[in-house]
């Protein structure tokens, strides 16, 4: 409980805030001396808060940080309800023999300087169960498609007119091993498509916990929030009958600047009536064939 005198302060500070906002038009940008001062009032009444020292030390309850007592739903390191509700969406997306979803993804890249920049990229995707996978992503870094026909895995850049192909293993699974390990190809949110998924996303697990229920684009679902040594991930999934993937985000834990990777996924068929011409590459007019390097040869490049 923080001490009055703390909480005093912080109303005095919300006051002179409120004072300063009547100079103010909301949203407003003002140059001055070659500085860009944003007056924005959630940003002024959140620095005079977190400006009072006593608050600050005696609690976080008013600051960005969270904590976990507040949650909706009781905390454990690992929740089994929280497991079981990923576990339910694992395996529903397993059974389905085909299905097609459109996402947006997010990347976030730093800077040498430490400054993030945020690039986003529209995804389509086809699967075809055990052996046919086909993926288009166009945005800010790259236009590709990537085509898995149970034989073969083609990679295609259409701006540049290159595409490449190879032989590939005889299931998604391993087709997806075999791209990430010896090609450093890595199709989208790929984790999802596995047929052991849930041991995939949960070998490691520190920490799962329910956040509780959430809205993704009009969408009911459960959030849930996990932990590994390596990254913090949250994934939304669908409440009801078809327990779909709607938003799956990844934290980095040991890369500076904890960069972020994001896929919300905005439309799901999940009994698409998919042919085989769908999954066949056919080379672009004017394109050229180039090879994949090996992914030891590429790192050392």
């Amino acid at each position: 409980m923080p001490k009055e005198e703390g909480r005093e302060e912080v109303m005095t500070n919300v006051k002179d805030g409120l004072k300063m906002l009547k100079t103010l038009s909301k949203g407003e940008l003002e140059m001055k001396q070659g500085k860009i001062v944003v007056n924005i009032i959630v940003l002024i009444l959140a620095v005079l808060i977190i400006g009072s020292r006593s608050q600050a030390a005696e609690t976080k309850t008013n600051s960005a940080v969270l904590d976990r007592s507040q949650l909706s739903a009781p905390v454990s390191e690992v929740d089994p309800e929280a497991i079981q509700v990923l576990r339910r969406a694992t395996d529903y997306l397993a059974v389905l023999k085909q299905f097609r979803a459109e996402s947006d993804m997010t990347m976030e890249y730093v800077l040498m300087d430490g400054q993030k920049l945020q690039f986003g990229h529209r995804i389509s995707v086809a699967v075809q169960r055990p052996n046919k996978i086909r993926s288009e992503r166009v945005g800010d870094l790259v236009e590709q498609a990537f085509y898995y026909d149970g034989k073969s895995l083609s990679v295609a850049l259409p701006k540049e007119k290159y595409y490449a192909t190879v032989a590939a293993p005889p299931t998604i699974d391993e087709m997806l091993d075999f791209a990430r390990d010896k090609l450093n190809v890595i199709a989208p949110a790929s984790d999802l498509f596995y047929l052991n998924a849930f041991e995939r996303l949960t070998e490691g697990l520190t920490s799962a916990i329910i956040v509780g229920p959430a809205s993704v684009a009009g969408v009911v679902c459960d959030h849930l929030a996990f932990r590994n040594e390596e990254v913090d991930w949250q994934i939304w999934i669908e409440q009801g009958k078809k327990p779909l993937v709607r938003k799956f985000v990844v934290t980095s834990k040991k890369m500076p600047q904890s960069p972020q990777f994001m896929v919300a996924i905005s439309k799901w068929d999940t009994a698409p009536k998919l042919v085989d011409a769908v999954f066949s590459f056919v080379p672009p007019k004017n394109s050229m064939k180039i090879d994949i390097l090996p992914a030891t040869t590429a790192g050392n490049n």
